[in-house]
C-alpha cells in the first residue's frame, strides 16, 4: 500500500510540477511580448527556461517546448514568431489536457491499425478502404501526425476507386516509419520491397507551384539551408515571402523539424491556422520543404 501511495504521490507531484513549469513559460512569454517587441536579453531568459528545465526535456510536452526553443534561435527564425509559437503551445497544453489525452488515445489506436495491417506482410484491398473508413470517422486528429498524412495518402490512393500493387507497396513503405514488428522475417521482407521507395512531401503530393506574385509563409526549422536565403531565393523567382499566414497566403513551406512523432502540436500554430482557412474554402496549399527545395533548384 505504501509503494501504491508513494507511486501516486511521484505522479501528482509531477503532474503539477509541469503545470507550474508550463504556466511560469507562458508567463516569461506574455511578460516579453508586452511592447510587441522581443531582444537578446529576453530571448536569454527562454534559454534560461530550458536550462532550469532541462530534467524533464523527455517528457511531453516538454521535449517539443525545448526542441523548438532551441531550434529556432540557432536557425535565426524570428524572435517575435517564436514567441507566439510558444505561447500557442502553452494554450494547447493548458487549455485541453484533457482532450490530448484523448487525442493520443486515438492515435495509439491508429498506429495500432497501421501495426494490425502491415502484420503479415500483406495489404489487401479491404484493408485499405476499412482503414480509410476509420480516417473518415476520426477527422478530430486531422492535425495530428500521422493521422494527417496517412489521410492525405489514403485518399490519393482510394480516388480512382483502384488500388495497384505500387501503391501497396508506397503504403508500406510509409507504415514501417512508426511500425517495427516483431517477427524479423517479414519486417526484413518489407525492408526489401522498399528499399527503393522515398516518402517525403505527404503535405501535398508532387506540389505545381507558380512563382510570379505568390505569396509564400515558411514554418519550422528548414534542414535545407535557412529562412532568409529561402526567401531571397522566393524574391529571384518572382514570389512574395511573408512571416505571417493570411487569407491571401498562396504557399506554406512546412520545415522538416526531425521530429516526425510530434504528435503533440503537430507542425506548428501556422499549419493549424492554414488547414483552418482551407476548411472555409481558401486556397492554401503546404509543402514539404525538400519538395520545395528541389522546385527552387530547378528554376535557379
Amino acid at each position: 500500500m505504501n509503494n501504491i501511495n508513494e507511486q501516486s504521490l511521484k505522479i501528482f507531484t509531477a503532474k503539477a510540477q509541469a503545470d507550474k513549469a508550463i504556466n511560469s513559460l507562458k508567463g516569461i512569454l506574455l511578460g516579453i511580448n508586452l511592447d510587441n517587441e522581443v531582444n537578446e536579453i529576453e530571448i536569454n531568459e527562454l534559454r534560461k527556461w530550458v536550462v532550469t528545465h532541462n530534467h524533464m526535456i523527455h517528457r511531453n510536452p516538454f521535449n517539443e517546448f525545448m526542441t523548438y526553443i532551441e531550434e529556432t534561435l540557432s536557425n535565426k527564425i524570428p524572435p517575435i514568431e517564436t514567441i507566439a509559437d510558444l505561447y500557442w503551445l502553452c494554450q494547447k497544453y493548458e487549455g485541453d489536457n484533457y482532450y490530448y489525452n484523448a487525442v493520443t488515445t486515438d492515435l495509439q489506436t491508429l498506429q495500432g491499425l497501421c501495426h494490425g495491417i502491415l502484420a503479415d506482410g500483406i495489404i489487401t484491398d479491404k484493408e485499405i478502404y476499412d482503414l480509410n473508413q476509420w480516417l473518415s470517422e476520426n477527422e478530430h486528429l486531422n492535425t495530428y501526425y500521422p493521422y494527417d498524412e496517412i489521410r492525405s495518402l489514403l485518399l490519393s490512393i482510394v480516388s480512382d476507386n483502384k488500388i495497384n500493387d505500387e501503391e501497396r507497396t508506397l503504403l508500406k513503405a510509409y507504415f514501417k516509419q512508426f511500425i517495427k514488428l516483431e517477427n524479423e522475417e517479414i519486417q526484413k521482407q518489407i525492408e526489401s520491397e522498399t528499399a527503393n521507395v522515398t516518402i517525403s512531401g505527404l503535405c501535398t503530393s508532387e506540389p505545381n507551384v507558380s512563382f510570379d506574385g505568390k505569396t509564400f509563409c515558411i514554418t519550422g526549422v528548414l534542414k535545407r539551408g535557412n529562412r532568409e536565403s529561402l526567401q531571397n531565393d522566393i524574391r529571384k523567382l518572382g514570389g512574395v515571402p511573408t512571416e505571417s499566414i493570411t487569407k491571401k497566403t498562396d504557399y506554406l513551406i512546412v520545415g522538416d523539424n526531425g521530429n516526425p512523432a510530434w504528435a503533440f502540436s503537430c507542425y506548428g500554430r501556422k499549419v493549424e491556422k492554414a488547414l483552418s482557412l482551407r476548411k472555409n474554402g481558401h486556397t492554401i496549399t503546404l509543402i514539404h520543404e525538400f519538395d520545395f527545395a528541389d522546385i527552387v533548384d530547378e528554376l535557379i
